[in-house]
């Protein structure tokens, strides 16, 4: 690995600056499809870093190009740059007071999930790798990517979009790399796993038609209440009877029911809303199969009728670690992290859009530790909430990492 003093010097020289980007992106973040400030404030920086950046990707997104004037690989490496609509409740010197809009409604504005530190690391990764272009071969796409966390209703963005668009063309991408920072594991920490590493989400809306009554005389009903609760106990056990759980985890959840008004009416209509989350094809291919089955099922037994949607509104795929790509790699995430800081750990039924970068080109996807380690895992604050905080010191890893993993791909 080129981990030389100059590349170790480099990497000193650029933390302060990380830090000081994490702060101001912290203290003024932007909710999804609207990071016009942020997307600015980027690009800006990186015309300084004389690379060729193009804006407007996906509406909000920045991506810049670094040529090394060489043959070789194009290395696309990706961070998020949405915040949350959440109202912050630390007490720091770069604390969000910033407002927005959400489905019609002023709301608070907060980082709640470390995006703000995803754009530092990679702006400080960009720095390095600038001054290290005599060691590239290829080039290296710096994708600053809008709406991770979701567009607004109505609307199209993120991953997805930035890919209909074009964005690992022209130069045409060979391998991805992307990190995410965790409050729950210990700064100086990367999280790894192969295959699949983050749940495809697949969110799902059922309409059940019955047939009105008095709620005195079920019988002159067809109750789709009652057709409700059978049928969330039902999809339950495609998880627990049809899924093979040993080899991954699955989930079906039923989040949102809305029927009746009235303690006495027996409704026409029900409807249900929910998410399935599954880590393998196999399984992904299954729960298509079986919750029709189950839906008509159940809805034919209680004599109603029930119309699936699947999926609702969006659906992304498996966040999938290409095995190959990861063994290529370890080696230099072990020795970045050092190999008692390198971690092997379980999938998760979170789900990221990363994974349609994914989908075209192998990819890799890292978790860094962001909790001090004098915090107990069980006291840190959970992602998306007012409490979420994570460490600076936790940030230069994330440029080790994004430095390396460039380098090392490139001069293999």
């Amino acid at each position: 690995m080129l981990a030389d003093e100059r590349l170790t010097t480099l990497i000193d020289k650029v933390e302060p600056e990380v830090i000081k980007w994490r702060h101001h992106f912290h203290e003024f973040p932007e909710l999804s499809n609207r990071e016009f400030q942020t997307a600015e404030y980027i690009a800006e920086y990186l015309r300084g870093l004389n690379l060729d950046v193009t804006t407007g990707v996906a509406k909000t997104g920045v991506v810049a190009v670094l040529d090394s004037g060489k043959p070789g690989p194009v290395v696309a490496l990706r961070a998020d740059m949405d915040a949350l609509p959440v109202k912050e409740e630390n007490d720091l010197p770069f604390k969000s007071e910033q407002m927005g809009e959400y489905k019609g409604v002023t709301v608070p504005v907060m980082h709640a999930c470390g995006h703000d530190t995803h754009m530092a690391m990679l702006m400080g990764a960009a720095k390095v790798l600038v001054n290290m272009k005599d060691q590239l071969n290829g080039k290296v796409k710096f994708i600053f990517q809008p709406a991770e966390e979701g567009a607004p209703p109505g609307e199209k963005g993120g991953a997805e979009v930035m890919v209909a668009e074009g964005v690992l063309k022209n130069p045409d991408v060979d391998v991805i790399f992307g990190l995410h920072i965790s409050a729950n594991r210990d700064v100086g920490t990367v999280m790894y796993n192969s295959g699949g590493v983050m749940a495809a989400v697949d969110p799902f809306k059922i309409v059940i038609k019955g047939k009105q009554a008095h709620g005195a005389y079920p019988w002159k009903s067809v109750d789709p209440i009652v057709t409700a609760a059978q049928m969330i106990m039902s999809l339950q056990t495609i998880v627990s009877r049809e899924i093979k759980v040993i080899d991954n985890a699955a989930v079906v959840t039923v989040g949102s029911i809305h029927g009746g008004n009235r303690s006495n009416i027996i409704p026409s209509e029900v409807e249900l809303i929910g998410t399935i989350r599954t880590l393998d094809k196999k399984a992904r291919e299954l729960m298509y199969e079986a919750m029709p089955r189950k839906v008509k099922g159940i809805a034919d037994s209680m004599g109603a009728e029930a119309e699936l949607t699947l999926p609702l509104d969006y659906s992304y795929p498996i966040t999938y670690n290409d095995p190959q790509l990861m063994a290529k790699m370890l080696p230099t995430i072990q020795a970045t992290a050092g190999k008692e800081n390198a971690i092997q750990d379980k999938p998760v039924t979170g789900a990221e859009d990363f994974s349609f970068f994914q989908q075209q080109v192998p990819g890799l996807y890292l978790w860094v530790g962001g909790k001090p380690k004098d915090v107990p895992e069980s006291e840190s604050p959970a992602h998306h909430t007012p409490e979420f905080y994570v460490d600076d010191s936790g940030m230069k890893l994330g440029v080790k990492l994004l430095t390396n993993l460039t380098l090392d791909y490139m001069n293999q």
